[in-house]
């Protein structure tokens, strides 16, 4: 269970990658936080007609979903004020914070091929992602490395409850809570704007569907057979399936250094799924 777990994660990132390029294309004609709450709102209730036999009630799902969208209105708005270069790389982060929020709350331990994979995928996200802008320090930097520790603390969260409670219930919730706080949290950030274009209508359908309800069903089920440091890294292939859609869809080339990180990324997930199994091996 623990490969087909592993597997559907690279689905996900997959699925999250190519709605990078849709969602791109959309944003100009809706305001971002308007766009989560539709998006969000959208899966809420197709979850809630598929799931509907099966749901109780967990604040831990409702935890869950205002850590969840809270990260993401922390990566909108910290967008708003630096590149999204430096913002994709500066939210890779929660990369290296999963490990250490592990074993700082439930003092899980970390092999030393794991943190060797981690520490080469996040270097290949920087190659990736920038273009030698981190020296710059922005608004937007500190908005974007929190919504990087507030990505790390909802995996963690994640792989805890995930066992504890049924994956119907607990998807719902936090997608539903997570709509419910954009709702709220809308005409503090911004002024909702949104002009209905064939681009804004398949970001929110696809986005609802796909890289919502479809997205975190999985995503919490896997996190059942996995630990939240390989569902993490997992994820860091998100930039390198950004790009093949970017390549396929728009023409994009890959620079030779970005070609360089997206392999180090690859190496990192590899190195961590391939890694020797002695029980002494940890740090």
């Amino acid at each position: 269970m623990s490969r087909y777990a592993d597997l559907s994660l690279g689905a996900m990132a997959l699925i999250w990658g190519a709605m990078f390029v849709v969602a791109k294309a959309a944003l100009d004609d809706v305001s971002s936080v308007l766009y989560l709450a539709l998006r969000f709102s959208l899966a809420t209730v197709v979850l809630g007609l598929v799931f509907r036999r099966k749901l109780r009630f967990e604040w831990a799902g409702v935890g869950l979903g205002v850590v969840l969208m809270a990260g993401y209105i922390l990566q909108t708005v910290g967008l708003q004020s630096i590149s999204a270069a430096k913002n994709a790389f500066l939210t890779s982060g929660y990369i290296v914070g999963v490990p250490l929020l592990g074993w700082l709350l439930y003092r899980q331990q970390t092999r030393l091929a794991e943190v060797l994979g981690v520490l080469i995928a996040i270097a290949g996200m920087g190659l990736l992602s920038t273009q030698g802008e981190l020296l710059s320090i922005e608004r937007g930097d500190a908005l974007t490395l929190g919504c990087a520790a507030v990505y790390a603390v909802h995996i963690v969260m994640l792989g805890h409850f995930a066992p504890r409670i049924p994956y119907e219930t607990l998807s719902f919730l936090q997608v539903a809570a997570a709509a419910a706080f954009a709702w709220v949290a809308l005409p503090f950030i911004e002024t909702p704007a949104i002009r209905w274009r064939p681009a804004v209508i398949l970001a929110i359908v696809a986005g609802g569907l796909l890289a919502t309800a479809l997205a975190f069903v999985v995503q919490t089920w896997a996190q059942q057979y996995t630990t939240p440091t390989r569902a993490a890294l997992i994820f860091a292939l998100e930039p390198v399936f950004a790009w093949l859609v970017a390549w396929w869809w728009n023409g994009e080339i890959l620079t030779g250094r970005a070609a360089i990180g997206a392999a180090l990324i690859l190496a990192g997930v590899l190195l961590f799924e391939l890694k020797p199994n002695p029980k002494t091996a940890h740090l």
